[in-house]
């Protein structure tokens, strides 16, 4: 209650709703019935809308839809396998998750990237960014590169849209119209800041390592061994046999994404699978280009490791930073009750640790966050963007 009186106050406003209505007539209406009684008289600025797979032929019409109920908001969003909404996540059957803000003080800059090569945007250098990505044809390690070096120190976050099954599905909300591919970002300027918390759900086993042989994404040799030979012997050293099994079933590499001269922590890993190794050398082959020198270690993953190191991400938020009037939610497919056993995990805990902040999202193909200030597509992610006025 205090944060909502205390966003009155300064007239900013966040709203989230969701309907599980099978028809999409109905689920449009209900979800946005849900935002008015929510925003009580305020009319939203932003409109964000993640339509699950279930209403996927009908996303056209329920875009024209929600510019007539809001024709003041600039509207943003895609297709989503399964949504999330007034701190609900909906797994299964239909779901319309709708976040209404009210932003005086803030510009919203609409653009779309079709291709790999950024264009030149006339966007304020202080601005932030929420990013929704085609999975078939946007090249986002490029992109998220090229953002970076545009606007150094800012913002980028978001999810690749999910629900869809081949190329040209993809619906993307985008202002006044849409797209069916490429990249649809907002960029926000003025009175807002946005702060994100990607937790990647992995903890270290071992030690760090360096690279001392690389090719590409081929590793051949760390702290001057074959890696498979380290490997094996983080498994003889494995506690139990539950140990033993995520060695073998959810095992990943982490890449330190910075310089440290004694410790690195668990958020200063950037991590990637291992996509194989070679019996006869003892290489792997892992989803990222490394180089020598290169720190690394490996990490593995399971529900309580997901649970913990999400808690910690949110504790240490919490404790640091003003309480968000709103939030996102872009969390990876792999998450949720298949990995925790339970209904609204993420939402649940980020309740406990920030309070009643309406935080809207969806499941993912590949979450769009930072480590230590460089911007990745990530993996079985949940990656938070956390809206509060500049200090």
């Amino acid at each position: 209650m205090e944060n909502r009186e205390s966003a009155l106050r300064c007239g900013v406003l966040w709203a989230s709703a969701v309907s599980q209505f099978p028809d999409s007539d109905r689920a449009a209406a209900d979800a946005c019935n849900g935002l008015r009684e929510q925003l009580a008289g305020t009319d939203p600025d932003w409109l964000i809308a993640f339509v699950s797979a279930q209403h996927r032929d009908v996303m056209l019409g329920i875009g024209e839809r929600l510019r007539s109920e809001f024709p003041g908001a600039l509207l943003f969003g895609c297709n989503a396998q399964s949504v999330i909404g007034a701190g609900r996540e909906i797994e299964e059957g239909p779901g319309l998750a709708l976040v209404g803000a009210a932003l005086p003080g803030v510009s919203l800059h609409p653009f779309h990237v079709p291709a790999s090569r950024l264009p030149e945007l006339p966007i304020p250098a202080e601005s932030d960014f929420v990013l929704l990505a085609d999975p078939f044809s946007a090249e986002l390690d490029g992109i998220l590169a090229q953002l970076d070096h545009a606007y150094p120190g800012r913002t980028k976050v978001g999810g690749v849209a999910s629900g869809i099954r081949e190329p040209g599905e993809s619906l993307l909300y985008l202002a006044d119209g849409q797209a069916r591919a490429g990249i649809a970002g907002i960029a926000l300027h003025g009175e807002i800041g946005i702060d994100s918390l990607v937790a990647q759900g992995c903890r270290p086993v071992g030690q760090p390592l360096f690279v001392t042989g690389a090719e590409g994404g081929v590793v051949h040799e760390i702290d001057g061994e074959a890696p498979v030979e380290i490997l094996s012997r983080l498994f003889d050293a494995a506690g139990d046999a539950r140990e033993r099994a995520l060695f073998q079933n959810s095992l990943f590499l982490g890449i330190a994404m910075r310089d440290a001269e004694s410790e690195y922590g668990q958020g200063d890993y950037l991590i990637r699978n291992l996509v194989g190794a070679d019996p006869e050398t003892g290489a792997l082959h892992v989803a990222a280009h490394l180089e020598e020198r290169q720190v690394v270690q490996f990490h593995v993953r399971d529900a309580h490791t997901a649970d913990a190191d999400l808690a910690e991400h949110l504790e240490r938020y919490a404790g640091l930073a003003p309480q968000p009037h709103g939030a996102l939610l872009f969390s990876c497919l792999d998450r949720g009750r298949g990995l925790y056993g339970v209904a609204d995990h993420d939402c649940d805990l980020f309740r406990q640790c920030l309070g009643r902040v309406p935080v809207g999202g969806f499941f993912c193909n590949g979450e769009i966050g930072p480590i230590s200030g460089q911007t990745f597509l990530h993996g079985y992610t949940s990656a938070f963007a956390l809206f509060r006025r500049p200090a």
